[in-house]
């Protein structure tokens, strides 16, 4: 189901471009995911074709028929990396070979065709050159890339469809969550899951996020920033956020972090974390937690932090952590010395600040 050889991109300008005073004003405070660049990336598949037709292009609604497979299937998957301006004027992206192979398993999982990885990669380039002056400056700017792809094939019928789009847009973005790096609140759900064995827990389908929502809004009712979910199954171990892993950091900094089972999605910083803890001589373990223990640790003050981490955060602290019968403490609610530690040592590597002796780096001029 895969593509062929190496595709050539038509470059396609915007003819109507954001102005660069109007650029600036939007640069000086874009929020998350509400400001978006001049330009957009698409490529076309085909059964018995494979990928065609790959462009930058003004970025534009996609026209779409009522009886596309998206709309009654739900065949769709995406990804979310940044892009960082460099102190000497050049980009940089974190490990998008890595984004590019999740991508494939993603699509593998959801019964799509997989995209080749270097077309994912030089999309990604495509489009940052033709943008790059929107990717914003300071501590904690830097452009988001979304790639996407959805079954565009019009017919009603539950098979795999037999045309998809993919496509990339942008969005220039700043913290997270708003305030700056804080100690956020979670709440434990006590109704809903992510995702179940079987699943498509592994897969970054928008499915899974659209069965976290209830949850979610259900968080931000009880005055939370994010819901943690439980296990499918027993309903004691924990899993992750709506939107990111967790770690858990005990008295004699051992890390700790649920294992992949199916049900969690591989994170990329995930990885990255556990990569960076060992080498700063940190054991670390991928074991179950159960939700019992994590409350336990916390009042015997062996569990000292708590953070969740993923692209669009990077490493957040969580800081107080509800349920329906309570509340409780991590470290006293502050952020601790391991979490930003490990932040630091990461956005560092990120931006091209530090040493990065496992290549994760990508310069992308």
């Amino acid at each position: 189901m895969s593509g062929g050889d190496k595709l050539d991109f038509e470059i396609r300008p915007n003819p109507a471009p954001v102005s660069a005073a109007d650029r600036a004003a939007l640069l000086a405070n874009p929020g998350f995911g509400r400001v978006f660049t001049d330009h957009m990336v698409t490529i076309r598949y085909a059964d018995g074709k494979g990928w065609y037709d790959a462009r930058v292009e003004a970025r534009a609604p996609i026209p779409m028929d009522p009886a596309a497979a998206v709309l009654h299937y739900a065949q769709e998957i995406f990804e979310g990396m940044k892009a960082y301006r460099c102190a000497d004027g050049g980009v940089t992206m974190f490990r998008p070979y890595a984004n590019a192979a999740r991508f494939a398993e993603s699509a593998r999982r959801m019964a799509m065709p997989t995209l080749p990885e270097e077309t994912f990669v030089d999309s990604l380039h495509k489009l940052i050159e033709v943008d790059r002056e929107w990717i914003p400056e300071g501590e904690d700017g830097s452009l988001y890339l979304r790639p996407f792809m959805f079954a565009s094939e019009v017919f009603l019928g539950v098979r795999p469809a037999n045309e998809y789009l993919y496509a990339v847009i942008a969005s220039p973005v700043g913290a997270y969550f708003s305030g700056g790096v804080r100690p956020v609140t979670v709440w434990v759900s006590p109704d809903y899951t992510r995702a179940a064995p079987g699943g498509t827990g592994a897969a970054k389908c928008g499915g899974n996020y659209a069965a976290s929502l209830v949850a979610q809004a259900e968080a931000i009712e009880h005055g939370c920033d994010q819901v943690v979910f439980l296990d499918a199954v027993e309903r004691r171990f924990v899993d992750e956020l709506g939107g990111m892993n967790v770690f858990f950091v005990y008295d004699d900094d051992t890390l700790v972090t649920p294992p992949l089972t199916g049900t969690i999605l591989p994170g990329i910083t995930r990885e990255s974390v556990l990569t960076l803890a060992a080498g700063a001589g940190h054991r670390v373990e991928e074991r179950p937690v159960t939700f019992a223990d994590w409350q336990a640790d916390a009042a015997s003050g062996r569990l000292r932090e708590v953070f969740a981490c993923g692209t669009a955060a990077v490493i957040t602290p969580i800081g107080t952590v509800r349920f329906p019968d309570g509340e409780f403490l991590i470290g006293g609610g502050e952020p601790g010395r391991v979490t930003m530690a490990l932040r630091q040592q990461l956005v560092d590597i990120q931006r091209g600040n530090a040493a990065d002796p496992h290549d994760w780096v990508h310069r992308v001029f």
